[in-house]
């Protein structure tokens, strides 16, 4: 009998959705499942994993670390160190590199990760992506205005997609950034020209260097737009056919992309803008599976399993596909003005006889419930059609008819 492969998987917190990639991986043969943890998962998503340990800061290397080799006395070396979320990815490879685990390494970790390294090695391979710069007093902010001008955009150099980012608009915004964010060669902050355009994400599945499985969406409206009014009802669609000349930039960008970066093998996240002129440009570029629903939604318009792909590539270097794109998918985003509790939950009887039929999974906004910060929202469904104008449609019905109110 074969022996066990331990694959351990870091998580902070037991998320739903960030256990569904754990689960994926218990699918795998011959692999003992060990989770890190800083909170524990209990009940059902605790029975997949053969043991777990408890640390006090999950997203801190030194403690995942230690984690790590508190199981493997328990249960031998490890075989990969994994996990999903986006500010995780350089403490995994930090453990990976400490302990000789395969996986993508710090150095192209970094180019990932760090978005003002990212750029500079974009715009050295001459992919068009943002000008920027890192800004280490409020000089550097007010210089950098004067060369791009407004508007733009503030934002750690490691930040996570449109998360802890500022859009500013004009002077008086800048100098309110300016003084919140404190910008000093301790805590630099990365500046950004701001992309305008259309919004669309490329994901990726690349073994060896080479992307083997690409896939495509689009935001309506843009990422930036949703957190900056949280009360927008947002959508992000997946049109059926991505083989024609439209995508064809996009395709040659996102490959280009992956070969600058020097990535070997990963499952990516890159957002692209279609700008006003026709010109495409590189937002940036996440070396995790993307969210926003988009995992689940590539996964029914390929009938796949996209998580189970994502361990296969991270646990295997294995590529199960290449899958047939089916359906076009769409995700509708339910939220509201107002905060407090989830009062009602107005328009989904209308809404359910318009398009009911097309709804292949839903978690609704639950009465009662404390309204979520997250971009989001409290609940959403996913529409599922062969023609992409009908899911299209379909998302439009949803966004236009249902409203969350709080309380």
């Amino acid at each position: 009998m074969p022996s066990l492969r331990n694959v351990f998987f870091v998580a902070p917190f037991p998320m739903e959705t960030t256990l569904g990639f754990a689960n994926a991986i218990r699918g795998l043969s011959d692999v003992r499942l060990l989770g890190v943890f800083q909170s524990p998962p209990s009940g059902p998503g605790a029975d997949i994993f053969d043991d777990m340990i408890q640390v006090a800061d999950a997203l801190d290397t030194g403690n995942i670390l230690r984690g790590i080799k508190a199981l493997s006395a328990r249960h031998g070396e490890p075989y990969r160190v994994l996990g999903v979320l986006e500010n995780l990815q350089m403490q995994l490879a930090e453990v990976r590199f400490a302990l000789g685990v395969p996986g993508p390494d710090v150095p192209t970790t970094t180019r990932f990760r760090d978005k003002g390294v990212m750029k500079d090695t974009l715009r050295a391979a001459g992919i068009p992506t943002a000008r920027h710069r890192r800004l280490r007093s409020d000089a550097d902010g007010w210089s950098f205005a004067d060369e791009v001008g407004f508007p733009m955009v503030l934002k750690p150099p490691a930040g996570a997609g449109a998360k802890a980012t500022w859009r500013v608009v004009d002077p008086d915004q800048l100098a309110e950034a300016l003084s919140t964010l404190k910008p000093s060669p301790q805590r630099e902050v990365l500046a950004e020209e701001f992309l305008q355009g259309r919004e669309y994400s490329f994901e990726t599945i690349t073994i060896g260097g080479r992307p083997l499985f690409h896939s495509i969406s689009r935001y309506l409206p843009t990422p930036l737009e949703v957190l900056e009014n949280p009360w927008i009802q947002w959508a992000c669609v997946l049109p059926r056919d991505i083989s024609g000349p439209e995508y064809d930039g996009a395709r040659e960008l996102g490959v280009a992309t992956i070969d600058a970066l020097g990535l070997d093998t990963a499952v990516t996240h890159m957002e692209w803008f279609r700008r006003s002129d026709g010109s495409l440009a590189v937002g940036e570029i996440a070396l995790r599976p993307p969210g926003a629903q988009i995992t689940e939604m590539t996964g029914l318009a390929h009938e796949m399993d996209f998580k189970r792909a994502w361990a296969r590539t991270m646990i295997d270097g294995a590529f199960d596909g290449p899958w047939e794109r089916k359906y076009a998918t769409g995700v509708a985003f339910f939220r509201g003005m107002g905060r407090g509790r989830v009062k009602s939950v107005v328009g989904l009887e209308e809404a359910h006889e318009k398009v009911g039929h097309l709804v292949v999974r839903a978690n609704l906004p639950r009465v009662g419930a404390h309204r979520q910060d997250s971009y989001e929202g409290d609940g959403f469904a996913i529409v599922r059609h062969p023609e992409t104008e009908v899911v299209t449609d379909a998302i439009q019905t949803l966004i236009q008819t249902v409203r969350t109110e709080y309380a």
